[in-house]
């Protein structure tokens, strides 16, 4: 299969890249949380400017608005430790805007001072990085402070007004900018349901077992449901896995169907079998994978 994508994507792709692999020198540091799944901003705006000799901004001002076309992309991360905003300008500029709390901190309202260049800060210090455009900082201070903010379930940005002020290279010029992002109010999380039926079948012709049951969901959703299955015969232990993948929609329960080979030479046999039954899906309106897990003993009858 072959993958396209538009050239401001492998533009950005390529040049973050390369701002990676230029300021990892000198620095280290660790990413704390989980980032969350990156969604639209449905009304925001992001402006900034420069003095004379700041690196990023070139002395220039650039403004941007949902309401002018700009995209604005936004996530926190799971912890609520961590907000950046992606910025796709209507011109073709692109810019990315991170905002970070010291480690084990919520991101709440309130003043940071001492910021240096994040993911790299010091666990006891904000992070702070504007870059874009081919443009970053291998080190960098500043201050953010935070008017207002709300998130929802899993890093969901509902609400946002920030003031950055930022030195690249500790130098005295600095880039300074405003953020303001209203989200609608955050999505309820996918919830999964799953039940297998407590009798299945065991073939007689070639040993393997069928179980069944049905999924539910929340939301519209491709579920996969797997399970492993031990029984035991004897001096006989017989195991097998079965995965199959459902359409779900809520409202009413789906049937799901699943079958089972028995690992080495011996069959699934008449008699009673453990089943470990998980069933996964992705929540499409925050990219996290849920997964519910149901442990049955099941009655296999043979057909």
């Amino acid at each position: 299969m072959r993958l396209c994508l538009p050239r401001h994507v492998l533009t950005r792709a390529t040049a973050t890249l390369a701002l990676a692999l230029a300021m990892a020198t000198g620095t280290t540091g660790l990413l704390s949380g989980t980032e969350a799944h990156a969604l639209p901003v449905t009304d925001g705006s992001f402006s900034f400017s420069g003095d004379e000799g700041d690196y990023i901004s070139g002395g220039q001002s650039y403004t941007y608005a949902t309401s002018s076309q700009d995209h604005l992309n936004v996530s926190g991360n799971t912890d609520n430790r961590v907000i950046t905003l992606s910025v796709d300008g209507a011109n073709g500029d692109w810019w990315t805007l991170d905002l970070a709390a010291p480690a084990g901190r919520t991101l709440t309202p309130g003043t940071y001072t001492g910021a240096t260049r994040y993911p790299f800060n010091d666990a006891t210090e904000p992070g702070l990085s504007l870059s874009g455009n081919g443009r970053g900082c291998n080190e960098l201070t500043g201050t953010f402070t935070v008017s207002a903010v709300e998130f929802g379930p899993q890093g969901y940005v509902k609400k946002l007004d920030a003031t950055f002020e930022q030195h690249c290279e500790g130098f005295t010029p600095a880039a300074r900018g405003e953020v303001h992002i209203e989200n609608p109010a955050p999505p309820a999380e996918l919830g999964l349901g799953l039940d297998i039926a407590l009798a299945g079948t065991a073939s007689s012709l070639n040993g393997k077992a069928t179980f069944h049951g049905t999924v539910s969901c929340t939301k519209p959703v491709q579920v996969t449901v797997a399970g492993d299955v031990t029984q035991v015969k004897k001096r006989d232990l017989i195991r097998g896995s079965f995965s199959t993948s459902v359409s779900c929609t809520p409202g009413t329960p789906v049937a799901w169907t699943g079958t089972a080979v028995p690992t080495g030479s011996v069959p699934f046999q008449k008699g009673d079998v453990e089943v470990e039954g998980h069933a996964t899906a992705t929540d499409p309106d925050y990219g996290r994978q849920v997964t519910v897990d149901e442990t049955v003993a099941v009655r296999l009858t043979r057909v």
